[in-house]
């Protein structure tokens, strides 16, 4: 069980490092707090809150938006830099239209998401393969020594 538990982990890890796996998870927590806010109905003690706006039927639109890009970051990489700037976008527009962006909850956490998901860069291969070089083991041939004198 513990071998199992193991493999699965270091699996889960090489998948999220091969993916803008952070960013993503910045917009699928976007998306939660957009799309909950206009529907829900909160009270502080015996004060109801209700944050129902006309603009319900958007914020379900750019919460489902944004879930629908951090799956799609998740899962299709090459689209990183266009879903992110998508992101930024439907965050700065969930401010006025989804009681201010999720309570600034959605905003900024897709304002995050989205840069990560425009700074991220695919590993390469290539530095994956070379080993790095301790260089304090490394010998140097004699009468090669160019440090002491």
């Amino acid at each position: 069980m513990r071998v199992a538990a193991t493999a699965a982990r270091r699996g889960f890890r090489t998948w999220r490092d091969e993916r803008p796996f952070w960013a993503g998870l910045f917009t699928f927590a976007a998306g939660l707090p957009i799309i909950y806010f206009p529907y829900a109905h909160l009270k502080f003690g015996a004060i109801p809150l209700a944050l129902s706006t006309s603009a319900g039927a958007g914020s379900l639109i750019i919460g489902v938006l944004l879930v629908a890009l951090a799956i799609s970051l998740w899962f299709h990489q090459q689209a990183r830099v266009f879903a992110g700037i998508a992101v930024i976008l439907l965050a700065l527009v969930s401010f006025p239209v989804a009681n201010f962006g999720g309570l600034l909850i959605g905003l900024t956490s897709g304002l995050i998401g989205g840069s990560l998901a425009c700074a991220w860069i695919p590993p390469t291969a290539a530095a994956e393969s070379q080993p790095v070089a301790n260089p304090a083991s490394t010998t140097i041939p004699a009468g090669e020594d160019n440090g002491g004198t």
